[in-house]
């Protein structure tokens, strides 16, 4: 089965899957609302299932080339212990490969350059979609109405296609968290691939990339829209006492480098992903938050996922009933696990619920903290035939 499809939405997830669609034979336009691809963004891990996911749509080799993996690190306290250890080669043996760094910038970019350059349409912002003709899709989009058999929604946390296709759901909520990050201005020696440290309402991770520079991320404790005239200076400040790189990290970053998002997801999860001939895809259909860095792995999944259905089923219809199947159950289990991983991780703030927190991790085995990962991230992609 063959057709034409319009992807709403050029990030991750809507970027592949406009490639598996094009591997098995459908005809893609990928809709973008920026004007300016300026690849905004800091920095990403993968786990073994969004690389394996990459793999299916033909850019696993060059992801991992510009990746780097991440082999040693762990949990610390904000004075420096070790709560936990990373074992990335325990992770490469059960699962072909370790968690890999890499800019989302490059990670874009690479996704992008698999496609012809006329399948994407920038500076067109699609507001609804005319539902109207049986067996097709309008889509507005810009001064041009595409006409589909299908349309990926990958619209992102705030998905207007979403509001348009379930007008009942609440939609995204704020998560009690906000985050801040930023990639250093240039190499910066750490001693780690990946560390992530816990405080009170508060974490800070990094994660070190081929050409030296490091990405950093402040997830804090706060109301939602809190903005700070300096956003850097809060954050040299707030973390002034804490351990080794981490004012390193901060005093090699420019202040205008700092992006600040409040997290927001999908408590209530959606009844279906799909909607007559629409696929929800990546956050708009189930937004997480970032606790067990899944998100956009889980969205690569289901480019996958949406990419084999329409090859073995019959129909669009059939193809749609087969993804959601698929997808929802496990995509929507991954994010209440995540939401209990903040809450029992950054969220904590209360000092007793702190020391107990980290005396559990401290005491766990290293095996057990290699089992949460396993669950989530050892997934095979389906054929695309």
């Amino acid at each position: 089965m063959g057709g034409t499809a319009v992807v709403v939405g050029g990030g991750i997830g809507g970027l592949a899957a406009a490639l598996g669609l094009r591997r098995i034979g459908w005809e893609v336009r990928v809709v973008e609302r920026a004007a300016v691809l300026a690849d905004a963004g800091a920095g990403i891990s993968l786990h073994a299932n969004g690389l394996r996911a990459l793999d299916a749509v033909g850019v696993g080799a060059a992801v991992r080339a510009a990746a780097r993996p991440q082999y040693t690190g762990g949990t610390r306290t904000p004075a420096g212990r070790w709560l936990s250890r990373m074992d990335g080669a325990l992770l490469e043996r059960e699962l072909g490969s370790p968690i890999v760094g890499i800019p989302r910038a490059v990670l874009h970019r690479l996704l992008r350059s698999a496609l012809p350059e006329e399948c994407l349409l920038v500076g067109a912002t699609v507001d609804t979609l005319d539902l109207s003709a049986p067996g097709r899709v309008g889509v507005p989009a810009g001064d041009d109405v595409l006409e589909a058999d299908l349309v990926v929604a990958a619209d992102g946390v705030h998905s207007r296609l979403r509001g348009q296709l379930f007008p009942d759901h609440p939609g995204p909520v704020y998560a009690g968290s906000t985050v801040l990050r930023a990639l250093t201005e240039g190499p910066l020696e750490v001693a780690t691939d990946f560390e992530l440290t816990w405080g009170a309402g508060a974490e800070f991770g990094h994660i070190a990339f081929t050409d030296g520079r490091a990405e950093w991320h402040a997830v804090l404790n706060a109301p939602p829209g809190v903005r700070h005239a300096d956003p850097l200076g809060m954050l040299r400040h707030r973390f002034r006492d804490w351990h080794d790189p981490v004012p390193a990290l901060l005093a090699a970053t420019r202040p205008e480098a700092v992006l600040h998002h409040d997290i927001h997801e999908l408590a209530t999860p959606l009844p279906s992903f799909t909607a007559g001939r629409v696929a929800l895809l990546g956050d708009a259909a189930h937004a997480m938050t970032p606790h067990l860095g899944q998100g956009a792995c889980q969205a690569l999944e289901d480019a996958v996922t949406l990419a084999a259905a329409l090859a073995g089923e019959a129909s669009v219809g059939a193809a749609l009933a087969r993804y959601d199947a698929e997808r929802r159950p496990r995509a929507q289990a991954v994010a209440r696990a995540a939401r209990q991983a903040g809450r029992l991780g950054q969220q904590l703030s209360h000092p007793l619920a702190v020391a107990l927190r980290d005396t559990g991790l401290r005491l766990a085995p290293s095996r057990a903290t290699m089992r949460a990962i396993l669950r989530h991230a050892d997934w095979t992609p389906p054929s695309l035939g």
